[in-house]
């Protein structure tokens, strides 16, 4: 295809807007220079620099359109309004609990803001073991400052972190741990402790506050509550997207189908939706769905003597990375998690008057978390995605021994620290839960069958690989454009081919300004 250059290169773009697709009529037909679908930390990027350098832009987001009225700082509201599957995604064997967001701004409006640039060691693997090239370091490195610029990107002071991150933090000194606060994308943070619920005072500076509207104020379209169902292939590009109008219940389609066509689509829609589109659309095979990481966490709770709070202040202020590189061994990195009612009865185990005691000491609980740096080593090949007789997406995902083995080195090291930090009780495992209540205890873990924990995860990677050998990747590393599809480019996790061992959300805001700002050069040339 050749080049193009914006449809209104020479006139005012129109008004953009915030559309309900529930709004248009059955049957209608929208077109753009772009179509972007998906609207979080990919999508929402490369859609505001495309508008911006003047090409009409068209966003599609399965979910819901909220602000910040709507976030209740209720898990019974909240979580089946902004998560897919209501919270409860999970893989093929229910083995892990997938959290992934699903609205207008995706996992950026209910994520925890810490914000971590890639590692450089990240890149350097990928260049040596995944054909990844023509993209450094060096050359995110002024994109990532762009990102942390808009969105507020700041280091936390000690000082303004909760006592459940302050008890990591504080543990993992006195063992003479790597330990540091994180960085997150906030302005003017309440430290209201509901950042996985939507913000309700518009502190976090997600997509839905900052990129999208951006985009929207040049002109851009965002369509909520639509479903991509598929890509229309013809002549080796895509022709249109053929979309299902979703109900008011935000699942539900209403039989109302929209017909989308533009001369370039990129495809933001996760490392789940968007290899589930390329396979509903009949572009699936060779990598597509394969490579995908997941980050498996486990986690304990300690309890204190003295009162932790768990459910207020910054969810994540504080993180360690002393075991992200552990030789021949699966890394391991460390973070505080938030403890609301709902989510602590869940993650907790136990039943009847055990389970309600154990709730009792939620007040007094400080939660962390190990996570598995999965994806380095050529035994670790990740999940699949697949899609359902539905079309729904399908993740299997088996945990490889080597990752259980150093989640359980990372639980181990977690209990050590919250005794360092003066809990007095530490618990972990399914029921009957394993209650540690001195260091003699850790041996039990070694006994312990790791198989029996369920895992969860919040950080999905892969499934449509980037690298320069069309064999072994679904996009080129340059700009993220399909191999064989020419005027269809994946800007979102799902590129990623490992995973990251840092929260992944400013790794793919800095992926996506590089790439857009390389797509409006090749465009306009």
């Amino acid at each position: 295809m050749s080049e193009i250059v914006p449809l209104h290169a020479d006139k005012k773009p129109a008004p953009g807007a915030f559309v309900d697709a529930g709004t248009l009529a059955d049957g209608a037909t929208l077109d753009a220079d772009v179509v972007v679908i998906g609207s979080g930390a990919g999508g929402a990027v490369t859609a505001c620099e495309l508008q911006r350098a003047g090409f009409s832009v068209l966003v599609l987001e399965e979910g819901g359109h909220h602000t910040r009225a709507d976030f209740k700082m209720r898990e019974d509201i909240n979580y089946p309004m902004l998560y897919q599957e209501s919270g409860a995604r999970a893989t093929k064997d229910l083995g892990m609990t997938i959290l992934q967001g699903r609205a207008v701004g995706g996992s950026t409006v209910v994520n925890y803001t810490t914000s971590f640039r890639t590692p450089p060691r990240v890149y350097e693997h990928w260049k040596k073991e995944h054909a990844v090239g023509e993209i450094s370091v060096a050359e995110l490195s002024p994109h990532w400052d762009a990102v942390e610029e808009r969105l507020h990107i700041e280091k936390v002071p000690y000082e303004q972190t909760n006592r459940n991150n302050r008890t990591l933090y504080d543990g993992a000194k006195a063992l003479g741990l790597q330990v540091d606060t994180t960085s997150r994308n906030v302005k003017r943070c309440m430290q209201s402790g509901y950042c996985g619920m939507g913000c309700p005072v518009d502190a976090k500076q997600s997509m839905l506050l900052t990129y999208l509207p951006d985009a929207v104020e040049r002109g851009a379209r965002v369509v909520s509550r639509c479903r991509v169902d598929k890509l229309i292939v013809s002549g080796g590009s895509i022709a249109k997207a053929e979309c299902s109008v979703i109900g008011d219940d935000g699942y539900n389609v209403t039989g109302k189908k929209l017909i989308v066509s533009a001369r370039r689509f990129v495809l933001s829609a996760g490392a789940i939706g968007s290899p589930s589109i390329l396979i509903r659309s009949g572009l699936g095979g060779g990598m597509v769905g394969r490579r995908t990481f997941l980050h498996p966490v486990h986690g304990v709770f300690g309890i204190y003597k003295e009162p932790v709070e768990p459910y207020y202040g910054a969810p994540q202020s504080v993180a360690s990375h002393a075991h992200a590189d552990r030789g021949d061994g699966v890394g391991v990195f460390y973070e505080a998690a938030p403890m609301h009612p709902m989510l602590a009865s869940v993650a907790t185990a136990g039943f009847g008057v055990y389970h309600r005691e154990l709730m009792q000491k939620l007040p007094f609980m400080a939660a962390h978390v190990a996570l598995a740096i999965d994806g380095f080593h050529e035994s670790e090949q990740g999940g699949t995605v697949t899609v359902r007789p539905s079309g729904a997406p399908l993740v299997d995902y088996v945990t490889p021994p080597r990752v259980r083995e150093g989640l359980r080195e990372g639980v181990k090291w977690l209990v050590k620290i919250n005794f360092a930090a003066g809990a007095y009780e530490i618990g972990f495992g399914e029921f009957p839960m394993l209650l540690l209540r001195s260091e003699r205890d850790v041996a039990m873990l070694d006994r312990y069958d790791m198989t029996k924990q369920p895992l969860f995860s919040a950080h999905v990677m892969g499934g449509c690989k980037m690298g320069d050998d069309p064999k072994s990747s679904v996009v080129r590393s340059k700009d993220l454009r399909h191999h064989t599809i020419e005027n269809l480019h994946v800007v979102d996790g799902s590129v990623f081919p490992t995973s990251l061992g840092v929260n992944p959300q400013e790794s793919i805001y800095g992926l996506a300004h590089l790439v857009a700002s390389r797509l409006v050069h090749d465009w306009r040339a």
